[in-house]
């Protein structure tokens, strides 16, 4: 098993940036892709990105291309996720997943892990 922690989230301004990550422990980490969701509210959870086990192969949602940036680090047993130039419409709680499967990167069914969430809040 894993459990995944996010932190970092917060409220910023639109065009602004911020990095979120989520701590991993137990199992061995990089034996795992890992993923970030969101969910807006009234809103179904929506894939974000994904990253294969040593991040050689990454994947993103067309809203997030060329503004956010996956990556991870396995000594750490984190992974982050960078977003840039946010607009209001990135408002939601983000989750980080675990699956030991990329297969299928933007289906959340295939993870088999779940973080708690984190709030990102675009306002000015």
């Amino acid at each position: 098993q894993v459990q995944l922690v996010e932190s970092g989230g917060g409220l910023v301004q639109p065009g602004g940036s911020l990095r979120v990550s989520c701590a991993a422990s137990g199992r061995a980490f990089s034996t795992y892709a890992m993923a970030w969701f969101r969910q807006a509210p009234g809103k179904e959870r929506e894939f974000v990105a994904a990253a294969s086990r040593s991040a050689g192969r990454t994947y993103y949602a067309d809203p997030v291309k060329g503004r956010f940036t996956i990556s991870r680090d396995n000594a750490k047993n984190t992974v982050y996720l960078q977003m840039n130039v946010l607009k209001p419409e990135d408002t939601a709680v983000y989750y980080c997943a675990a699956s030991t499967f990329y297969g299928a990167p933007n289906n959340p069914s295939q993870y088999d892990y779940w973080g708690q969430g984190t709030q990102v809040t675009v306002s000015s």
